[in-house]
């Protein structure tokens, strides 16, 4: 794993926080109650002493106390482990891109905007709203963010009194995590992704933070599009493996 894939890696890991870990031999083990993929995987992040065999089967047994499926995170370069997985019958799963770009002097963007520093329950409501939460992932979603310890930003942006977007981010060792993103389905392409996008650099760059990054899934047109009109290039990649 490279320098800047590891870097990342940690950083999603504090910016999303999951309500329980396990380390196991350089690996970090989350378990979310079964809310995202990315709060209930197992993270491949720092070199291993024990037989690949061995750990997976760990992990397999780990998951399963849960009532959880086990899933593999893999990232650029860890192809031994992505061959035994796929002859153990995982299948891969949501292959994704971290994208990054040097923020500069960026402007905010004209629009109604609402910032919060913490999730208040004001931006919460449309973002449930927007992105259609169950309840169930409501609850579990609130006790993630209330266990984060990085820097945030919370934003909404009205049209006419409504809220037609939502966005957030995280930041920590100057580099900030845009995240959730979602635009009001009446009000998609029409520019309104992109201003909450450039709201949130624009206040990032206030605070002298120099890079924006996020993860946006490979097959998710509209969104790849749009963080690349905005300046961000690929870093790596990275998969879920499951059963």
């Amino acid at each position: 794993m490279t320098g800047k894939i590891k870097l990342y890696e940690e950083l999603a890991a504090n910016a999303h926080v999951a309500l329980n870990l396990m380390q196991y031999d350089g690996w970090l083990l989350r378990f979310s109650e079964g809310h995202t993929c990315r709060a209930n995987s197992v993270s491949v992040i720092y070199p291993s002493s024990i037989d690949l065999e061995e750990k997976v089967e760990y992990c397999e047994k780990k998951y399963a106390e849960q009532n959880l499926p086990c899933i593999f995170k893999l990232t650029d370069g860890d192809d031994e482990l992505l061959e035994l997985l796929q002859k153990r019958d995982y299948e891969e799963v949501t292959p994704t891109d971290v994208l990054e770009v040097e923020i500069g002097d960026v402007k905010m963007p004209d629009g109604d905007f609402d910032f919060y520093d913490k999730h208040d329950e004001e931006w919460l409501t449309e973002y449930f709203s927007l992105e259609n939460y169950k309840e169930k992932n409501k609850e579990i979603y609130r006790k993630m963010l209330d266990k984060g310890l990085v820097d945030t930003q919370y934003v909404a942006l009205k049209e006419n009194g409504k809220v037609v977007a939502v966005a957030s981010s995280a930041t920590e060792r100057d580099h900030m995590l845009i995240r959730g993103v979602f635009v009001d389905a009446d009000y998609r392409r029409k520019g309104y992704g992109r201003k909450v996008c450039l709201a949130l650099m624009a206040k990032a760059s206030e605070c002298g933070t120099k890079t924006a990054w996020l993860q946006v899934v490979q097959d998710n047109k509209p969104a790849y599009d749009l963080y690349e009109k905005l300046g961000f290039k690929k870093v790596y990649g990275y998969l879920y493996m499951k059963k």
